[in-house]
């Protein structure tokens, strides 16, 4: 009898091993059938990308065959190293996306993350810059981009002011709060977020949309993008990924406090106060009145570049047309 229970005993156990390696090694064989996928950001994680972090933490990249690491670029911006194939995706924005097809890199923008341009020029309340005539006399803080100076004397000139009368001062990287406390009067911001710090600490600002006085200043900002080898080479896998990505934007809109819970998990160094604010507005900005998330319009995008062009900033025309495609967009 004792030694009947102890084969039995015995042949469960090698089952229960035979039944665990089995399914370590479908386990195994799931992971390495995975397509391992780099996104790039454009900058430090914040709320411009907590869709591709909602679709990574949800599953939804796995379901479509993904394995996505989200990293943050290294030296260089991010559509020269996605160009150069140092990654399969990145965070840019039209400016940059634009220099970089008129200098030959081949990438081309695949969704807006936002619809519109949120950015513009803030500074405290008490310096009096209500609108662009404003700048004359003050102090610009920004990061030494030919861009900068173009778009602020295009304000200015739109309301006959003078732009030699600003003063350009290269603050790069200071935080903005630091610099118009001792440096500079004003600075470019994206209201999303360093607006909705300034009203958490309590520091008014005055604010001036750039699309309030330029149609051609609604660029988009930030663009998820994608090398054209990649596009060519892979469109299955860069269609699951806009498929999966566009699931995370849709949480985002339709759920932005356990989307930006997200966001804290996966970067717990980020003041959740100001994320969750951030996710807030940015809920109602990410597709706001566009058919569906990322899609992209061409007249924009020949409006900026027409505009850059007429400013000296391009070398050359952009072909506008082959910058951007919203075909792997799903619902477009």
């Amino acid at each position: 009898m004792k030694r009947g229970l102890f084969v039995l005993a015995l042949l469960a156990t090698v089952v229960l091993l035979l039944v665990g390696c089995n399914s370590a090694q479908q386990t195994t064989g799931e992971q390495e059938a995975l397509q391992k996928v780099t996104v790039l950001l454009d900058w430090t994680p914040n709320t411009n990308h907590t869709g591709v972090y909602v679709a990574q933490e949800r599953g939804y990249y796995q379901e479509e065959g993904l394995d996505v690491e989200i990293a943050q670029p290294s030296e260089g911006g991010t559509a020269q190293l996605i160009g150069a194939g140092q990654g399969d995706f990145g965070f840019s924005y039209q400016e940059e996306a634009t220099i970089a097809r008129t200098k030959g890199v081949p990438v081309k923008a695949l969704a807006a993350v936002i619809q519109h341009n949120t950015s513009g020029f803030a500074g405290p309340v008490e310096k009096g810059i209500n609108s662009p005539k404003d700048f004359a006399g003050k102090k610009y803080g920004g990061w030494g981009s030919p861009a900068e100076e173009a778009v602020i004397e295009a304000l200015m000139n739109e309301e006959d002011a003078d732009f030699s009368q600003v003063e350009m001062i290269n603050i790069g990287t200071t935080d903005f709060f630091t610099s118009i406390k001792k440096d500079v009067d004003f600075a470019m911001i994206f209201w999303g977020w360093t607006g909705i710090e300034s009203e958490q600490r309590g520091v008014p600002l005055s604010f001036v949309r750039m699309i309030d006085y330029h149609d051609a200043l609604d660029f988009y900002t930030p663009v998820l993008i994608a090398s054209e080898d990649t596009l060519k080479n892979d469109p299955q896998m860069v269609g699951a990924f806009m498929r999966a990505t566009a699931k995370g934007y849709a949480d985002c809109i339709n759920d932005p406090q356990a989307a930006g819970q997200i966001l804290l998990d996966n970067v717990p160094e980020l003041d959740e106060e100001l994320v969750m604010a951030s996710m807030m507005y940015l809920a109602g900005e990410y597709q706001s009145d566009a058919p569906v998330w990322g899609q992209m319009a061409a007249e924009r995008w020949q409006k900026y570049s027409d505009w850059m062009y007429s400013q000296g900033l391009l070398e050359e025309p952009l072909d506008y047309q082959e910058a951007f495609t919203n075909e792997f967009l799903p619902g477009v």
